[in-house]
């Protein structure tokens, strides 16, 4: 890998993206706001000195943190990288770049956890954004996953409810045809 430093945005690709985004986006809003977190010297132990050049480490960790934040997966977040103009812009790329493979994030989030560098990356994005005020503390913190495994709980049961009434109305026909002609209106039955 050779690190780069902080990469300027090509001036035709600050003209479209402004033109195209003029309230902004959150991919602008990334790397107008954290730009400056993800430097390649910080993924240096991760990365060899020979071999093929590789993609731009810090680049990748904005990626990935947009990937994130837009609920993309691998595919989709490289689809962005090659077509979205803000996604360009906030990778400091040329309009005609080609972008990556898919494949790329996974092994970089691979390599990241390999090297122990994924917490690095965090409190990196932590730092900064709770510096710019983007974050601020005062918010509710769950420790533990328990409060997901209840909720988990309570739609099971409520499914397991829900079936077991469908598994009886749909048997009660068949068992007593007769007395459920005289309890309910079949046709409105029939049409529920």
């Amino acid at each position: 890998m050779q690190p780069r430093s902080r990469v300027q945005i090509p001036d035709q690709t600050v003209l479209v993206a402004r033109a195209a985004f003029p309230n902004g986006s959150v991919a602008i809003s990334a790397r107008d706001h954290l730009g400056e977190v993800f430097t390649d010297e910080q993924f240096a132990a991760a990365f060899g000195v020979r071999g093929a050049p590789a993609e731009s480490p810090g680049a990748l960790a904005l990626v990935t943190a947009l990937q994130f934040a837009e609920n993309l997966t691998d595919r989709q977040a490289a689809r962005m990288v090659a077509r979205a103009i803000d996604w360009k812009y906030a990778l400091g790329l040329e309009l005609t770049d080609p972008g990556f493979d898919a494949s790329v994030l996974s092994k970089f989030r691979t390599r990241l956890v390999e090297h122990g560098l994924e917490e690095q990356v965090f409190t990196a994005m932590l730092t900064v954004s709770t510096g710019k005020g983007l974050i601020a503390a005062g918010g509710k913190q769950r420790t533990d996953s328990t409060h997901v495994i209840s909720a988990v709980r309570d739609l099971n049961r409520l499914e397991v409810a829900g079936e077991s009434v469908r598994a009886c109305l749909e048997t009660l026909p068949v068992a007593a045809p007769d007395w459920l002609a005289t309890a309910i209106d079949v046709g409105e039955w029939a049409h529920r």
